[in-house]
């Protein structure tokens, strides 16, 4: 889907383990994303300082992580509670041992582009940020809104600056400053530097402050109308002098950490209601009483400007009206860009080393003592990829696979079914949007080949195919593979909507393939143990399913929902299958969500089953943490039974408790389950007419809460 470059290729790409180890790996090529580029890396800048703080924070203990990092203990808290404490130290170790990239500023050619853009051509030169691909590597994959095309008169080099310069933009902007006005920058290191060049552009008077006393000198050469050491001189009796004892109009803190003294000096310096920007990842305490008595105002400086961190802006194209928001992070990257071309920029000063990408792990010994570290990619030729063959699959009957070929490699894969496939079949190619994370799983699960595109896979006739993408992408991908006669193994939710249901199921009808779909729950021994006793009562079942799903962070991939379908379609499909396999053949459900959402995160569904059996199913975003994620309650004749968690069942008979106790939500069994059916030794343990008959249920429910009323299955 993507012009000039369609065939397999292999980069170089600089690595950083969770033990501070940095490498520089070979691996598969990014493709551009939708609407995106592809881009041949000429040049990429070090950020020391944000960079010099993921290797520290990469070499500290585990104690060290913990206390750094209390929000993502409290994570593996919650994980363990609901998975148990040996699926928690797997995704901990997980974690720990996967690579993660470094960089996110850079610039070079335009080598292929998604047939959906339509601004950058093959061998446009283009500048790119974003730390989820600007990567340092040969090649990136960039969205459209993360890059910007370098005007004639720019280097390569230069361009390279673009990001790190927008970072320093974005802040005197939000300083709010005019011309004449007298700003304090306090922090010279490298962000700090193109803040006092850019406020000196717009006619801005300012004072640099630092305590290396080399970085006051550059802070002149950059446009700092004075310079000083706070451990040399007094500082706020410095900028009173400065200002004719009024005090700055605005306080840039450039600068890391965390405490009250950076804080203190800042709003000591201002003037009576002046503007403190926070621009570094500065963990600020305030004197509120000096703060409050001067009125002063504190803003944060979020990174390149509006639209960072916005998945629709950066990664679906959604560009904000420039009526509504005149600067955003592309417009940003355009202008930082200009003031490159017109000289106003002044990059010289700040570069303090150029260094072949071959040789750049050993820049990080020695951050301390650089500014601007800019990476040169001399090897600018992409290298075909090596010429290994893939194994050979031969044409096979329904039940004897021995192959097997994975699409998507994240964190829910490699914690929760890779380590049950390791060692159990053959693996073949590990297929993922980041060649740096396809490479890690293809050594440590013993892959044959990794990729990051997923042609070579259908490739091939029939064989197994295990998919772990984002949810849009699963029917598209099930239907190729089955296309291919392939047994597939899909992540829940086979698919987003009833077309392409339909689609799916005329080609179950012509393939020799087969679907399983990742409907755990169904599979863990809690559940065998319970439907074997629900099989012996007679007549109707009640069952009441509660969960607390907790509130979905807004930078969480499923909160874009052209990705995920929305919390309905892609998770709670998991509990009306559970109710499906229970309870039996569903006939009718209404349901409705807590207020009026255009896309519910709540669900509260009443199903009706052929058997007269009924289901309610609560699935919350609101509640509290110490309340059990997953707790069901089924009534039937003489007995009642109770779960939580799928850890403990207690079974309430003859007047009798009992309490057996688990440790797995099904994730182990069901990948048993079919890899026994891979092997020809049982039936496929899925029926595709159950698969479907939960997507429908599905589907109906949400009917039911868009037209109030009940909806027949």
């Amino acid at each position: 889907m993507f012009t000039e470059i369609n065939e397999i290729t292999r980069m170089k790409q600089l690595a950083q383990y969770q033990d501070g180890r940095l490498e520089l790996q070979d691996v598969p090529a990014p493709v551009p994303p939708p609407g995106g580029i592809l881009v041949q890396t000429t040049h990429s800048v070090i950020s020391p300082g944000t960079e010099k703080m993921k290797v520290e924070q990469a070499r500290m203990s585990l104690l060290q992580k913990a206390k750094a990092r209390p929000d993502q203990v409290k994570k593996v808290i919650e994980t363990a509670r609901t998975l148990g404490w040996k699926s928690a130290l797997e995704k901990v170790r997980n974690r720990l041992e996967s690579p993660s990239p470094l960089g996110y500023s850079a610039a070079g050619i335009v080598v292929a582009v998604d047939e959906l853009n339509t601004r950058f051509r093959v061998g446009d030169r283009v500048a790119c940020g974003g730390a989820e691909c600007a990567f340092h590597a040969e090649m990136i994959a960039v969205p459209d809104l993360l890059a910007a095309p370098v005007p004639d008169g720019v280097e390569n080099w230069q361009a390279a600056y673009m990001t790190i310069g927008a970072i320093s933009m974005e802040a005197v902007r939000q300083s709010g400053t005019h011309l004449g006005e007298r700003v304090v920058v306090i922090g010279q290191g490298l962000i700090g530097l193109l803040a006092t060049n850019f406020l000196k552009a717009s006619g801005v008077r300012v004072m640099g402050v630092d305590l290396v006393s080399s970085r006051l000198q550059t802070s002149l050469s950059m446009g700092a109308e004075r310079v000083v050491n706070p451990a040399d001189s007094d500082l706020e009796n410095a900028v009173y002098d400065w200002t004719h004892g009024h005090g700055a109009d605005a306080v840039l803190l450039c600068i890391g950490g965390k405490g009250r003294d950076a804080a203190d000096s800042a709003i000591a310096c201002l003037r009576d209601r002046g503007v403190m920007v926070i621009v570094g990842i500065y963990d600020a305490e305030l004197s509120w009483k000096t703060a409050y008595i001067k009125d002063i105002q504190v803003r944060y400086s979020r990174s390149y400007g509006p639209g960072r961190y916005d998945p629709q802006y950066e990664w679906g194209g959604h560009d904000y009206p420039i009526g509504h928001v005149r600067w955003t992070e592309n417009r940003n990257f355009e202008a930082c860009l200009h003031l490159m071309k017109s000289g106003q920029l002044n990059l010289e000063q700040v570069t303090t080393r150029r260094v072949d990408f071959s040789d750049v792990t050993e820049v990080y010994e020695h951050l301390d003592t650089e500014l601007g570290v800019v990476i040169q990619y001399r090897n600018n030729g992409v290298s075909k990829s090596d010429e290994t063959s893939s194994p050979s699959i031969r044409q096979c009957s329904l039940a004897k696979i021995d192959f097997l070929d994975v699409l998507g490699a994240g964190n829910f894969t490699r914690s929760m079914l890779l380590p049950h496939l390791k060692g159990k079949i053959k693996l073949g190619t590990i297929v993922n949007g980041t060649g740096l994370s396809a490479r890690h799983v293809k050594e440590k699960f013993g892959f044959e080949t990794a990729a990051t595109e997923a042609t070579g896979v259908f490739s091939q006739q029939s064989g197994a195919l295990m998919i772990g993408t984002r949810h849009h992408l699963h029917a598209p991908l099930v239907l190729s593979g089955l296309a291919a006669s392939k047994h597939i193994f899909v992540e829940k939710p086979l698919c987003l909507t009833r077309a392409e249901l339909a689609e799916i199921d005329t080609a179950m009808s012509i393939t020799e393939g087969s679907i399983m779909v990742g409907f755990n729950r169904r599979f863990a021994p809690a559940t065998a143990v319970l439907k074997k006793t629900l099989q012996s009562i007679p007549g109707a079942k009640t069952l009441a399913y509660h969960i607390f799903a907790g509130p979905l962070a807004p930078d969480h991939w499923y909160a874009n929902l052209d990705q995920s379908g929305g919390r309905v379609i892609g998770e709670v499909c998991h509990f009306f299958d559970f109710a499906c396999h229970v309870l039996g053949e569903p006939m009718r459900v209404i349901a409705q969500t807590v207020g009026k959402p255009a896309f519910p995160d709540s669900i509260t569904a009443q199903i009706d089953f052929k058997d007269g059996s009924s289901a309610q199913i609560l699935y919350s975003a609101e509640g509290d943490h110490a309340f059990p994620k997953e707790t069901f309650r089924v009534f039937g004749n003489g007995i009642v039974a109770e779960c939580e968690n799928f850890q403990t069942l207690s079974l309430y008979h003859y007047r009798k408790r009992s309490v057996t106790k688990y440790s797995s939500k099904g994730h182990a069994e069901e990948i048993a389950a079919w890899l026994s059916f891979l092997k020809g030794q049982s039936e496929h343990p899925l029926a595709y007419p159950e698969i479907r008959q939960s997507m429908r249920l599905t589907f109906a429910a949400m009917d039911s809460m868009r037209e109030g009323r009940a909806v027949t299955v």
